[in-house]
């Protein structure tokens, strides 16, 4: 019998019982759609975040003091530039404080502290104005360096430098703002207000910083600098290794990418198991497929149909059935994706998740059908007529 022929004879069979063959495919259906909308999910939320470090600078490593006791001051923070690769070194720290202007207060906004190199490390730019200086650092000046949604709310389109903002009641001038930048390295920018590190004690915080970023003379040697950072932590400050720790973008990129891929690992195996559960559903409708047709069956070997011939109809069934529902499930899979992203979802599902998932539906139909084509290939011609 042809190949061409099989193909008609599978195709009547099961469209012969559509409510049969649907309720077949369903598991198959649904197993394919949750590994490509679940997978898909984890992969954009995992390229949303990727990106937003990326953005915040490959060449940008984050220095961390887990023992508050061992906070540096900003002088010993400054020696930092002296290590090999090191191009700039910027502490900060986020301060509670309130925000006002003629007693309206600023809702969300975020106090940081921050020294005189914390532009140039992060990249951000100035729309207008001038960054803090060396001497605002040294004598502590109240001035203030404010994000592009605080400038419009006190001053719309005016240009607020000179003019001044109240912190815990005291008045800073306004130095400079910000071009709109959203959220960058976990602050929405925007709605940030800086301050010279040193004047963190008018805010009633201590001189002591456990958070400093460091800009590497290049992104080729960002991963050199944090280890001669690492080190200099070590000899010349004395720090134990459980009391800091450093790491660069590409280091974190690189921990994402790990979790992303065990993530996704799993999450696809707990979808999959709805595919073997479809998987299995094949199997036993096809079992009673051959239970239904055995006359047929021994009509056809009659006329001299061979073992070959049973075996191949039967599997391209289970095929038929298994590549149809993963199809299916595919499509539905890639338009919850769609769904996903106007919900405010990220959705990356990828044509290789798109490809192992169809092959994972034909491995479906060829493994679960291989049980029924043999036992159908196995009844005697005489055995099967007298049905």
């Amino acid at each position: 019998m042809s190949l061409a022929m099989t193909l008609r004879l599978a195709w009547k069979n099961i469209f012969g019982n559509r409510l049969r063959s649907g309720l077949t495919v369903l598991g198959i259906v649904i197993g394919i759609t949750s590994v490509i909308l679940l997978v898909g999910i984890v992969n954009g939320a995992t390229q949303s975040i990727m990106q937003e470090m990326s953005e915040g600078g490959a060449d940008i490593v984050t220095v961390s003091v887990w023992d508050e006791t061992k906070a540096l001051d900003y002088e010993t923070i400054r020696k930092l530039d002296r290590v090999e690769a090191v191009d700039a070194v910027a502490p900060y720290t986020t301060a509670t404080a309130s925000v006002s202007k003629g007693g309206n207060k600023a809702k969300g906004a975020t106090v940081l502290c921050v020294g005189e190199s914390y532009l140039r490390v992060l990249g951000y730019k100035l729309k207008s104005g001038r960054d803090f200086s060396p001497i605002d650092l040294e004598n502590s000046t109240k001035a203030v360096i404010i994000g592009s949604d605080i400038a419009d709310k006190y001053w719309k389109k005016k240009n607020p430098c000179g003019d001044t903002l109240k912190l815990d009641g005291d008045d800073y001038t306004v130095i400079g703002v910000l071009k709109s930048i959203g959220s960058a390295n976990g602050n929405n920018v925007d709605k940030t207000i800086m301050v010279p590190l040193t004047t963190i004690v008018y805010l009633g915080y201590e001189p002591d910083f456990s958070e400093i970023y460091a800009k590497a003379e290049s992104e080729d040697v960002a991963l050199q600098a944090a280890k001669n950072i690492r080190k200099y932590m070590r000899t010349e400050f004395g720090f134990e290794t459980d009391n800091f720790d450093v790491f660069t973008q590409q280091l974190m990129l690189e921990d994402m990418k790990k979790t992303n891929r065990i993530l996704s690992l799993l999450l696809g195996g707990i979808a999959s198991i709805s595919l073997l559960v479809g998987g299995i559903g094949v199997m036993n409708v096809m079992l009673v497929s051959v239970t239904e047709r055995t006359r047929e069956i021994g009509i056809r070997k009659s006329l001299g149909a061979k073992r070959r011939d049973i075996v191949r109809q039967f599997l391209i069934e289970s095929m038929v059935l298994s590549v149809f529902g993963g199809i299916i499930g595919i499509v539905l899979g890639l338009l919850l994706g769609r769904v996903a992203v106007l919900v405010g979802f990220s959705f990356a599902p990828g044509i290789s998740m798109v490809l192992i998932s169809f092959g994972v539906s034909v491995a479906v139909g060829l493994i679960f059908g291989i049980l029924p084509a043999n036992r159908a290939a196995g009844l005697r011609p005489v055995e099967a007529l007298r049905y």
